[in-house]
């Protein structure tokens, strides 16, 4: 089996996934995934599409990401992983869409507009 390449997006994160036959690893930006992401629950967060599918030894995986903060970055490595293990076999599409490991998470900060403090927010009003 070849390298499998796929791209998942979240917030303003991007990720590449390259998922081939190994034991296991998981090297995000040529770090090991716990030096990267040092809290447990984006650990798991990015291995859980191979938890569903129980092959969480079956492949070693290379992520390069980039852009936004640390759960968009998992968020995005998540989606990834699960778009390349469809690739791998069809048969694993219905559990991690069940999951909704294969749903894109479209929202995206909302811009600040011009005459308010923030995007909703809005300057205090003095009546006199």
């Amino acid at each position: 089996m070849q390298n499998t390449h796929a791209i998942g997006r979240r917030k303003a994160s991007i990720a590449r996934v390259f998922l081939s036959k190994g034991e296991g690893n998981i090297i995000v930006n040529k770090q090991k995934l716990d030096e990267y992401f040092s809290l447990k629950s984006l650990q798991s967060t990015v291995c859980k599409p191979l938890d569903v599918l129980n092959l969480s030894k079956d492949f070693d995986i290379q992520v390069s990401v980039y852009g936004g903060g640390n759960t968009g970055q998992a968020d995005a490595i998540k989606l990834a992983i699960a778009r390349a293990l469809c690739k791998i076999d069809e048969a694993n599409k219905p559990s991690l869409k069940s999951n909704g490991l294969l749903t894109r998470d479209s929202r995206v900060v909302e811009r600040k507009k011009p005459g308010q403090k923030k995007a909703r927010k809005k300057f205090q009003w003095v009546k006199r």
